[in-house]
C-alpha cells in the first residue's frame, strides 16, 4: 500500500500542448501549497481566478483554482485543482515549483483513485468502472462503465451482503442463545429459503457475464477461408480503409490482422486470417496455426468462399456465416450461401453488417447494465455461489458448518467490491490508470 503522508500532484487533463491544463494536488499540505501559490485557498468548491506565482513572486500563469477541503473531495483528502493554459512551458513551470515543496511528489499512475479507495470514497467496482469510463470508445461501453462507476453494480452486491449478514446473525443467535425467547427456534424457514433465493439470483446474474465481457472487451468476429477467397478485401470494405494487403498471390496474409469497429454502439473486433490450406512453407504454416486459434476463440466466424470458382463447400464450424464473395465476377459455384457479397461494388455489405449486429445482440441482451464484466468478478462470485450451494446441499449437516459456509460466501462476495482481503489485487487494478487519475 502506498504511503499517504505525502501530498501528490499530477497533470490530470490531456497531454500538453492543449487549450487547457488541469493540475491536481491531493494531501494534507494542500492549504499550505495554495497559500504559497496564490496567497490563500479560495472558498471551498468555488472557482476563483488567481495569479499562480513562484515563491519568489514570479507569475507562472493566471487561471482558475478550486479547493475541496477534506473529507469532501474525490480522494477524501484536501484537494486542489489549478486550471492553467495548456502550454508545455506553463505546466512544466508549475510542476517544478510544486516539486520544491517538502513532502510533495509526483503521483504514481492511479494514485488519486487508489487514495479514494483507501479512504472509502470508492469501492473496487467503482474504481474499475472509472477506468473503463476513461477508456470507453463506444456508447455501450460508456453505459456499462457509468453503471459501475456510479455504484449501480456495487449496490447489487451490497444488498446480497446485507442478506447474508442477517442470515448469519440469525444462525449465530440460535447457536449461542438457543433458549432465549426472542431468538427464533428454527432458522430453516427464515434463513435457508432466503439463501435459496439468493442462489437463484446469483446464478442468473452470472449468466450475464458473457454480455458484460462482450460490451467491455468487444465482439470478436473472425474472417476465415481459403487463400484468395476475398477475406482481406472484405475486411478492408467493412473497415472502410486499407487494413490488409490485397494481392492475387495466395498466402499474402501470413498473420492475424485486427481492426476495431463501432457497430450500433458496440465494439466489434474484426480479424482477418491466413488462408486455410495444406502448406509446406514454415511461416505460412505458423500463420495457419494462428488462424485456427483465432477461429476457435471467435464469437462469430465469417467463412468466405470465392463464388467465381467451381469448388465444393468447405467444412466450417456450426453457427458460422457462410459468405459467397466476388459476386461481381461470373459465378461458377452453386453452393448455398447465407449471404452473397462483393467487396468491389458493395453488394451485400450492408446486410452483412446487420447480420453481425444481430448475432451480437443475440448474445448481449441484458435487462440492465448492472452486470459483471471481468474475470475477477466471475471468480469471486462463483466462489460465493459455490459456498452458498454447499450450505444448502446437505440440510442435516451441523448448523455451525453451514454457518461457516455462509461466512465463506460473504468473504468471497466482499472481495468483488474490495471490502475483504484484496491487497494483492490493488497494484494490478490501479495500474490500469494513467498518471493524474
Amino acid at each position: 500500500m502506498l504511503p499517504n503522508m505525502d501530498t501528490i500532484f499530477a497533470l490530470s487533463s490531456g497531454a500538453v500542448p492543449a487549450g487547457l491544463a488541469v493540475v491536481r494536488i491531493s494531501g494534507a499540505d494542500v492549504p499550505k501549497v495554495l497559500a504559497s501559490l496564490i496567497g490563500a485557498p479560495p472558498p471551498a468548491r468555488q472557482a476563483a481566478l488567481r495569479s499562480i506565482r513562484t515563491r519568489n513572486g514570479l507569475v507562472i500563469d493566471t487561471g482558475l483554482v478550486l479547493y475541496f477541503p477534506a473529507p469532501h473531495s474525490f480522494t477524501g483528502e484536501s484537494v486542489a485543482e489549478i486550471h492553467l493554459h495548456g502550454g508545455r512551458a506553463v505546466v512544466d513551470a508549475l510542476h517544478r515549483e510544486l516539486a520544491e515543496f517538502e513532502n510533495l511528489r509526483p503521483a504514481a499512475p492511479g494514485e488519486f483513485s487508489r487514495r479514494a479507495f483507501e479512504n472509502g470514497k470508492l469501492d473496487l467496482i467503482e474504481v474499475e468502472g472509472l477506468a473503463d469510463l476513461i477508456a470507453a470508445e463506444t456508447e455501450m461501453q460508456r453505459r456499462l462503465a457509468v453503471e459501475q462507476s456510479s455504484g449501480g453494480l456495487s449496490s447489487v452486491y451490497y444488498g446480497w451482503a446485507d442478506r447474508l449478514t442477517r442470515a448469519r446473525a440469525l444462525i449465530e443467535a440460535e447457536l449461542d442463545f438457543p433458549d432465549e425467547e426472542d431468538v427464533p427456534g428454527s432458522v430453516s424457514d427464515q434463513v435457508w429459503a432466503g439463501v435459496a433465493n439468493l442462489v437463484t439470483e446469483m446464478r442468473e446474474h452470472l449468466l450475464q457475464l458473457e454480455a458484460g465481457e462482450i460490451i467491455r472487451d468487444g465482439f470478436k468476429v473472425v474472417i476465415a477461408g481459403r487463400p484468395n477467397a476475398g477475406k482481406s478485401s472484405l475486411m478492408n470494405a467493412l473497415a472502410k480503409r486499407d487494413v490488409a494487403i490485397v494481392t492475387d498471390i495466395a498466402g499474402t496474409t501470413r498473420d492475424v490482422l485486427h481492426v476495431d469497429l463501432n457497430m450500433d454502439g458496440y465494439l466489434v473486433k474484426l480479424y482477418d486470417t491466413a488462408g486455410l490450406r495444406d502448406a509446406a512453407e514454415r511461416v505460412e504454416r505458423e500463420g495457419i496455426r494462428r488462424a485456427e486459434k483465432a477461429i476457435s476463440e471467435a464469437d462469430l466466424l465469417i467463412f468466405v468462399e470465392d463464388m467465381s470458382l467451381d469448388s465444393a463447400t468447405d467444412t466450417y464450424p456450426e453457427g458460422a456465416l457462410l459468405v459467397g464473395a466476388k459476386s461481381d465476377l461470373p459465378r461458377k459455384s452453386m453452393n448455398d450461401y447465407d449471404l452473397v457479397i462483393s467487396a468491389t461494388d458493395g453488394t451485400g455489405l450492408g446486410r452483412l453488417r446487420e447480420l453481425i449486429v444481430e448475432r451480437l445482440r443475440a448474445k448481449v441482451h441484458p435487462q440492465s447494465m448492472a452486470i459483471p464484466s471481468r474475470t475477477r468478478h466471475k471468480d469471486s462470485l462463483a466462489k460465493s455461489l459455490s459456498a452458498l450451494e454447499t450450505s444448502l446441499l446437505n440440510p442435516t449437516r451441523g448448523l455451525d458448518l453451514r454457518a461457516e459456509d455462509l461466512r465463506a460466501a460473504g468473504d468471497a462476495l466482499g472481495r468483488v467490491t474490495g471490502r475483504v482481503d484484496v491487497e494483492n489485487l490493488l497494484d494490478v487494478i490501479f495500474g490500469e490508470f494513467c498518471i493524474g487519475k
